[in-house]
């Protein structure tokens, strides 16, 4: 079984208008910007963060899972996801290396992360 390091989870909640959402969560509740493009942003508060991501289905859910060593996860976890939909390491614009698993029976999207050094 693999050991898991993770650094923390941060909900991904979908929005059919991020600038809206963002500028709530800003003025509302005092969440600052730490990233920021046309389809996703990233908000903190107090050492805890929210991922807004362009709404699809609204139905669905995501959670961003950030980790220590994603390569030594995807060795351990690769030959155990042949029952599911996923995205083997791939970098992503906002300096991300990602996974992205959908969860079992669930219309849940797994990113599990780590910052590119």
């Amino acid at each position: 079984m693999a050991t898991l390091n993770i650094r923390h989870l941060s909900p991904m909640i979908p929005s059919f208008n991020l600038d809206e959402t963002q500028r709530f969560l800003e003025e509302v509740l005092g969440f600052k910007c730490s990233m920021n493009t046309e389809t996703y942003r990233i908000l903190s508060y107090d050492g805890f963060t929210l991922h807004l991501q362009q709404a699809g289905d609204i139905s669905e859910m995501a959670v961003y899972m950030e980790v220590r060593d994603l390569d030594t996860l995807w060795e351990v976890v690769k030959n155990k996801l042949d029952k599911v939909q996923y995205r083997e390491p791939f970098l992503q614009e906002y300096g991300m290396k990602e996974i992205h698993i959908v969860l079992p029976e669930t219309k849940t999207l797994l990113f599990i992360g780590e910052p590119v050094q």
